[in-house]
């Protein structure tokens, strides 16, 4: 009896997963890569931590019919991602233009890399005490280690 139940279990699980993927059609393949290429640049509006290709959201469900009908009409990449940029902003893009009001989001990775890797560098150069100390502090500092008692 629970045997029954699991398979009917699972055959509505399959159903249900089945029914969330999009059908479309192509000309060509050129074209089906083309709008493969733009539903994983661009973020879905709801999720957006998700491009358009991963996400269930309906929205996300709506602008791949409309960026596959605008496809369909002949127009350019350039062309749809201005019209979905004019629609949703500049956060439609994931990776928004490189230019000066974008230059901060660019370039701080970069920077804060460098700037850690620096502070790294700056802490591990100050932990070695025998760096830069003369012939007699280290003499001495290698007797204050000898008279050290060792410890259990």
């Amino acid at each position: 009896m629970k045997a029954r139940w699991l398979v009917i279990a699972l055959l509505l699980w399959s159903a249900l997963a089945g029914a969330a993927i999009d059908t479309a059609d192509f000309r060509d393949d050129a074209e089906r890569a083309r709008f493969q290429a733009l539903t994983r640049e661009l973020r879905c509006p709801k999720c957006q931590n998700q491009d358009l290709a991963d996400s269930n959201a309906p929205i996300a469900g709506d602008l791949r019919r409309e960026i596959q009908r605008q496809l369909a009409a002949g127009r350019s990449d350039e062309q749809i991602i201005a019209y979905l940029e004019q629609r949703y902003g500049e956060f439609i893009r994931y990776r928004p233009p490189f230019e000066g009001r974008t230059l901060l989001l660019w370039l701080l990775p970069g920077v804060g890399l460098l700037g850690g890797a620096g502070v790294l560098v700056a802490l591990t150069r100050r932990r070695r005490p025998e760096q830069g100390l003369s012939d007699a502090e280290r003499a001495r500092l290698a007797a204050l280690q000898a008279e050290e008692e060792p410890r259990c």
